[in-house]
């Protein structure tokens, strides 16, 4: 499985959504499943998977799956 395979399944296992809604273009608050408590459990989720720990800065400013990528970049995540 390669990274955006990982990440796409984060989010679908995060949010308990199927992964083939999943794009980069998915943003938060724009699905009743990604809400303030859900995006808590994603960011769990995502530091577990990419074995990272993700600052409040970013926390803040992941509001998209394309800004997930962004962001794990700067944790040496490749994609």
């Amino acid at each position: 499985m390669n990274n955006t395979e990982k990440l796409y399944h984060t989010f679908s296992e995060a949010l308990n959504i199927d992964t083939s809604t999943i794009t980069n273009d998915l943003k938060y608050q724009s699905i009743p499943q990604w809400d303030s408590i859900s995006h808590m459990v994603l960011i769990s989720t995502l530091e577990e998977t990419f074995n990272v720990s993700i600052s409040t800065d970013d926390v803040i400013d992941m509001n998209s799956v394309g800004k997930a990528k962004e962001i794990l970049k700067k944790y040496n995540i490749v994609f």
